[in-house]
This record gives C-alpha cells, structure tokens and sequence, in this order.
C-alpha cells in the first residue's frame, strides 16, 4: 500500500463500522471539544464552508446552522460507514466521500473546518497544500487535533493500566499518521507554513472527555475506541474482563457528577491561504 491507502482500509473497515456506531456515545464524549473548535472557527452567515474528516457529520451539520440557509457545507470523509450515518441524519448539507489530500478542490470556500480529521494523512505537508486548493483568497484553516497522549489522560491512563495485560507493543514513529501525530506544535507549524497559510496560529485547549456516566462505560469505552481498542482488539475475552476492571480503577479518580471526565489536551489551530 501506498499513500493514504492504508487508512481509507482502516476506516471503510471493523473501525468504521464501530465508529459509526457508537456515533452518540462520541458526540458526547467529544461534546465540550466540538464546541472549542466551533467557536474557534467562527462560521459567519453565508459562508461557504468544508468539513474534512466529518465523520457521522455533528460538526457539519453544526457548521450548516452557523452559515445558515445562505451559505453551505460540505462534508468530506473516506469512511462510507460513517458518511452512511451522515447522510441518514438529515437534509441541508453536502457530503462526499474523498480523500482530501488529493481530492481535486476549487478555490471556492471560505472555511475549511475539522475535528480530528487531519491527523492521519500519509504526506501531511502535500495534504495541507491540497486541502488548501479549497480556499477562496484570505480563506481561514480552523482544525482541533490532540496534543501528546501523556496530557490526555482518558488514552494515556487506560493503557498504561491495561500494559501488563497487553501484549508487548512496538515504539509508535510520534510522527506516523495517527490521533497523536501533530502533538509537537513547532512542526505543525512548519508543515502549514511549507503548505503555503499565512497567519498561523496554534492555541491550547485544555478541557475534558466525558467517558460516559459510570466506570462500566468508561472502561467499555476505551475497549472500543482510541490506543487501548487497538492493542486489545485480538485478545480472548477473559484478557479483555481483566481490562475492563484496571481501567475502571485508573479512571475511578475522574469520576464526577457529569460523568467519568478525564483530562483532554488539544491544539486549536487557526491559519488564512
């Protein structure tokens, strides 16, 4: 495989099947993180916009209501499980499956918006070039990603619980396509910058995953998705009980009144064409 191939496999697959869902449990768990990014990226009546890696389509159908009925939305996911979902949730907005790093964009939107969508790319630097194609002049760039997984507690702690019970993992490239793969904020930097943005500008976000109302939903939820549902996804499922239990008791610390909120560390990110 070459380019993005691998991941157009990965998400048109089991992981895009099980993303799709548990479509609800992660618009909840995401919700505080959406509503930074939104506000952030400030979609104005009449704008049109681009949603890359909009996934089942909560963002998009958030940028729709922002720009109103004089502007437009369009949804871009390589996931068909997911867009599946999108497109089953209502009228209003443009989806489209493509791959945004090579997809043939116009010069024709205003805002190119997206939650969790721009980490995975093969050749970020060729991608953000590519997405940035889409932009009208003086265009803006407005994204959410992960900060390095030791800040983000709801991955970091269920795995580090899970490590003896897992089988031995391999050193992860900090910089290979993945959730984590723009934690260093001065490459991220330099790869807008090489893709040609202007005004860039890169802010924390330090807010919450909302894991679920119990320890029960919390361990399941780290079994489903994120670095622990990857190294435990083959294991018998007398393993995967005594998972569930260590991870209730690391994640017992963040059990609040709204839920088992752990903290999440993001990068909000802002650049013109």
């Amino acid at each position: 495989m070459s380019g993005n191939d691998e991941q157009i496999e990965y998400w048109n697959g089991a992981v895009g099947e099980r993303w799709a869902a548990f479509q609800d449990v992660l618009d909840k768990a995401l919700g505080a993180i959406s509503d930074a990014a939104l506000a952030f990226a400030a979609a104005r009546p009449g704008e049109r916009a681009l949603d890359i890696g909009c996934g089942c389509g909560t963002t998009t159908f958030a940028l729709a209501k922002a720009v109103g009925p004089g502007g437009s939305v369009t949804g871009v996911d390589i996931s068909e499980p997911m867009l599946k979902v999108a497109r089953g949730r209502g009228a209003g907005v443009n989806f489209m499956k493509a791959d945004a790093a090579t997809h043939l964009f116009h010069p024709t939107h205003d805002l190119v918006f997206s939650r969790f969508g721009v980490m995975f790319f093969a050749d970020p630097g060729g991608a953000f070039a590519n997405i940035r194609k889409s932009l009208k002049p003086h265009g803006r760039l407005a994204f959410v990603c992960w900060r390095n997984a030791q800040e983000n507690l709801w991955a970091s702690a269920p795995i580090a619980a899970a490590r003896p019970l897992l089988p031995p993992q391999e050193p992860m490239d900090p910089f290979a396509p993945g959730p984590f793969a723009f934690a260093d904020d001065a490459r991220l930097k330099a790869i807008l910058t090489g893709a040609g943005y202007r005004d860039i500008r890169i802010e924390k976000l330090d807010t919450i995953m909302n894991m679920g109302a119990t320890l029960d939903d919390a361990a399941e939820q780290s079994l489903r998705v994120g670095p622990l549902s990857r190294a435990a996804a083959d294991l018998d499922e007398k393993t995967r009980t005594d998972i569930r239990k260590a991870v209730r008791e690391a994640l017992a610390p963040f059990a609040t009144s709204a839920g088992i909120t752990p903290p999440a560390a993001c990068w909000l990110v802002g650049a013109e064409s």
